[in-house]
């Protein structure tokens, strides 16, 4: 397992997209759809963009790698979208999915769950479309300045989500707890942010490269979200049953999924 913390210049050389999404989006094998994490992640999202009121202008995405499911259910409740990632294989991998490239990793899976969880179940295909529409822009992102879309400002926004990244990006809990401030700083007073996690984990197989991971559980999540300005509005546990070949893939014993609502600026 990895002891070392891996920096973003080693995401930005060695981090593959399209190995990223075989080894846990995978229809057959997939880390997340085997212990039911994508599942319950869309399950989570339809709720929070639907009866749980999360919706308004505009949402940014920040660190999906190369995945687009997290968005799958904003784009019914959000005008536009703007997606930020750190590396230039993922930015560039969306790009390609934004114009329809062959050969781009096939989400239909995912979207026909959401498109039934929203009794549209015909909708596959136009899913996509919307989805496709909705996203505006996909800029760099790194989680650790204080604007973490530098140099471009943009007016606060009414939700940021983040599923899966800050454990990856953040070295210790010092750093994760700015991170949050710096994440905050992107959103109205009012605004809602979205977060999961895998937890107990220190890191994480993609393809034949090893990362290293944030281990994280719930009781320092609370204490540092609510720290960061937020009031939790919703949180969630899967516990994980152990599978020995998915445990060597990646450890975590669980995953987290919570909103919270951004009550107040904290400096």
């Amino acid at each position: 397992m990895a002891s070392d913390f891996t920096g973003k210049q080693i995401y930005q050389r060695d981090f593959d997209p399209k190995d990223y999404l075989d080894t846990y989006y995978g229809a057959t094998n997939g880390v997340f759809i085997k212990d039911g994490f994508m599942e319950f992640a869309l399950r989570k999202l339809h709720n929070a963009f639907t009866t749980g009121g999360v919706k308004g202008d505009t949402l940014i995405d920040i660190g999906p790698g190369p995945a687009i499911y997290q968005e799958l259910s904003a784009c019914e409740a959000f005008k536009e979208i703007i997606v930020a990632d750190f590396t230039d294989r993922n930015r560039e991998y969306l790009e390609r999915w934004l114009k329809n490239e062959p050969g781009m990793f096939d989400w239909t899976p995912a979207v026909k769950f959401v498109c039934d969880l929203e009794g549209q179940s015909e909708n596959v295909a136009g899913k996509q479309t919307k989805l496709r529409k909705t996203i505006k822009r996909i800029i760099k992102c790194d989680v650790t300045k204080s604007n973490p879309l530098e140099p471009v400002v943009l007016p606060k926004v009414d939700c940021v989500t983040t599923l899966g990244c800050l454990e990856c990006a953040c070295k210790d809990q010092s750093t994760y707890q700015n991170v949050l401030k710096n994440i905050s700083s992107l959103l109205k007073v009012g605004g809602h942010l979205i977060i999961t996690h895998i937890l107990e984990s220190t890191s994480f197989l993609s393809g034949t490269k090893r990362f290293s991971l944030l281990n994280l559980d719930e009781k320092f999540l609370r204490k540092a979200v609510t720290e960061a300005g937020f009031v939790i509005v919703d949180l969630e546990v899967l516990h994980r049953d152990y599978d020995k070949a998915m445990f060597d893939i990646c450890d975590h014993s669980s995953s987290i999924f919570f909103v919270a609502r951004k009550v107040k600026e904290v400096q």
